[in-house]
């Protein structure tokens, strides 16, 4: 067994050489910021201008206007080498917000750059620069060439000196040391409708190209692309800062920066410089000594790569014994790891992070895993892991549902999915860690009494997330099991809607599919009940049952004290047919809060689970009601009876699912 074990630590060895004769380009910059009031791996975001943090995300510039703002990463890129002239490869993925207030005219728009490190800062300060410059420091060739920069802009403002004049409004563009784009397109999206839209840009050193793909919105979300080949090298110093910036101009915006991840390779520095001419018949000897050098050292890597080889591949079947077991095989790894977002831990960082899964740890337990707290050195982070518990199928199925589905979602509103562990017959996801809990201990289980301003944001960033699984991603997410304990709360108590677990992809027209039974009762529709299939209006419904908690602080069903069972939704419609809704407000207020908010509430949450699907309204018109954009509907004065004769048109894609009550 010794001699067994030091034999695996040369092979390690070997491998680990060999890898890096071969690989000499590591990973030099990796983070994944979710939540930008916590700081990664000590590398804080740095802001200047008029950029703050509020709540999770930075908020580059208020609504104003004559203002700037940038979040630039603390730590240099190494983009590039003299000696060797390679380039580095990164990809930055982020998710942003710029939203006008409703206003008809905004300005100016939001850019990611590199740029040579220390970038003064615009002055004066204008629009138009979009808070890199200002437009007397465009026009200093002095200036330009002492600080340069590339950079992807998100332009809301046409300007007739810097734009092409066959530009449109709301425009992509790539720029080069200009305000000026090489190259721009059109961006199909709506300001006005305080949309979260997502971008990844991403430089391939081989190809030299430097690709955008960011979303649009032409009645649903759409995917754009942009690219451009450019030597990175003729156009910036070997190191540079990178970031954000944003600007305001005569008249004004918000811009939001929601979440960033970013990757980039270390450039080679193996100098490759051509050898002298030599003298063959005097240097005879030499060749022949470098020629058996190089053949011996040949062998030497074929043999240690067949080695390597061969060990892998036995612990590969190994491996793959075990996760025959748990349901799946070893091509998810490639599936999973695909992109730049949840990242692959390893079971001794979890088993470290969290004390061996310590009871003292242990968050909570639903039903098909526990929830524990834990620390990542890796990423200087408090986490959430979830343990999906042992021989549960459907939780193996929720396991890869989770990490296919939200692992490619980014919103403000949506717990972060920071990574994934399959291993010694153990799945274990990672989350970001929410230090306030979930919505249904402060509601119900009294660990604090939430105010009414808290209450009506936590509605509001729940509509938010819902809105974008439903409407603003490339394809819908049918979530499937809205309840006040998968809302978990920051430590600003802002909303994040959680587990994913029976979460389904549909078609955007369609918006619907066939399925078992999946949800909780309580949350479920009653055509879901009855049929088993899951549609967006099944979403709204038991969004509408969180909402009425929320403003009521009761829960769907409650007994009382004749030991009778009160139905919460029937119970309010009667208040609603009586015209006397408000006295359903949570008693633990003591009528502290806004009552025409109030009363909004409870009509979009009666308004959103009615009985009836066809009546719901889609979560754009209820978020419309909700910030008074529109007249509140009126209802029937009593409650609708529940009628099946005519069931929804349903897409008839097979999914897995559950009848039980499915906790975080």
């Amino acid at each position: 067994m010794v001699f067994q074990a030091q034999k695996l630590r040369i092979i390690y060895l070997l491998k680990s050489i060999f890898l890096l004769l071969i690989n000499p380009c590591a990973t030099q910059i990796f983070f994944n910021y979710t939540d930008f009031s916590q700081t990664i791996n000590n590398k804080p975001i740095i802001r200047t201008g008029n950029a703050t943090i509020s709540g999770s995300v930075i908020q580059l510039t208020p609504d104003e206007v004559d203002n700037w703002g940038r979040a630039t990463y603390s730590e240099q890129m190494h983009l590039w080498d003299e000696k060797s002239g390679k380039v580095a490869n990164f990809t930055s993925n982020f998710s942003f917000t710029i939203d006008s207030q409703g206003k008809d005219s905004y300005s100016d728009g939001i850019m990611f750059f590199l740029s040579t490190p220390n970038y003064p800062v615009p002055s004066p300060t204008d629009g138009s620069g979009l808070g890199l410059l200002s437009r007397n420091q465009m026009q200093q060739p002095t200036f330009l060439a002492e600080n340069k920069f590339v950079a992807v802009e998100f332009d809301t403002f046409q300007n007739d000196e810097f734009d092409p004049l066959n530009s449109v409004r709301e425009h992509v563009g790539i720029n080069i040391n200009s305000m000026k784009s090489q190259i721009s397109t059109p961006w199909y999206c709506t300001i006005k409708e305080n949309r979260t839209y997502s971008a990844s840009i991403n430089y391939d050193s081989s190809t030299q190209n430097l690709s955008v793909t960011f979303t649009g919105f032409k009645n649903t979300t759409i995917q754009q692309h942009l690219s451009f080949v450019i030597n990175l090298t003729d156009h910036l110093p070997e190191s540079v800062e990178f970031g954000f910036s944003a600007s305001t101009g005569l008249i004004s915006e918000l811009h939001i920066l929601s979440t960033w991840s970013f990757k980039s390779t270390s450039p080679s520095t193996i100098q490759q410089s051509p050898a002298p001419p030599v003298d063959k018949n005097k240097d005879e000897p030499k060749t022949k000594l470098v020629v058996g050098l190089s053949l011996g050292a040949s062998i030497l890597i074929i043999g240690l790569v067949l080695v390597c080889f061969l060990y892998r591949k036995k612990c590969r079947e190994g491996k793959g014994e075990k996760e025959e077991k748990l349901g799946f095989d070893l091509s998810m790894d490639d599936e999973f790891e695909r992109g730049i977002g949840p990242k692959k831990f390893s079971y001794n960082e979890l088993v470290s992070a969290t004390s061996n899964f310590a009871e003292e740890n242990k968050l909570g337990q639903g039903g098909f895993g526990r929830v524990y707290k834990g620390y990542l050195r890796v990423i200087n982070s408090y986490v959430a892991i979830k343990r999906v518990s042992e021989g549960s199928a459907q939780g193996i199925k929720e396991y890869i549902s989770e990490v296919r589905i939200i692992g490619r979602l980014r919103h403000r509103n949506l717990v972060q999915l920071i990574g994934w562990c399959h291993e010694k017959d153990d799945l274990l996801l990672i989350y970001e860690f929410m230090s306030n809990g979930s919505l249904d201990l402060h509601l119900f289980k009294g660990k604090s009494l939430l105010t009414w301003v808290e209450r009506y944001n936590i509605a509001r960033g729940l509509a938010s997330a819902l809105q974008y699984l439903h409407e603003e991603w490339e394809q819908c997410v049918l979530h499937r099991d809205i309840k006040s304990s998968n809302i978990l709360l920051d430590s600003n108590l802002n909303a994040k809607l959680g587990d994913f677990g029976l979460a389904r992809l549909v078609d955007h027209v369609k918006g619907s599919q066939t399925t078992a039974l999946a949800g909780t009762w309580g949350y479920l529709a009653p055509e879901c009940i009855m049929s088993g299939r899951a549609s967006k209006e099944t979403d709204v419904y038991s969004f509408g049952i969180v909402v009425l908690e929320i403003a009521c602080g009761r829960k769907p069903a409650e007994p009382d004290a004749k030991q009778d069972e009160i139905i919460m939704l029937e119970w309010l419609w009667e208040l609603y047919g009586a015209r006397n809704l408000l006295k359903a407000a949570d008693p633990r207020l003591g009528g502290d809060f806004d009552e025409p908010q109030m009363e909004r509430l409870m009509v979009v949450g009666l308004w959103c689970a009615h009985p009836d699907y066809n009546a719901r309204p889609s979560i754009r018109k209820a978020i419309h009601v909700l910030d008074f954009e529109v007249t509140l509907p009126i209802l029937e004065p009593k409650l609708p009876l529940t009628t099946f004769l005519t069931l929804p048109s349903f897409a008839s894609t097979s999914a897995t699912s559950k009848s039980e009550n499915h906790g975080t």
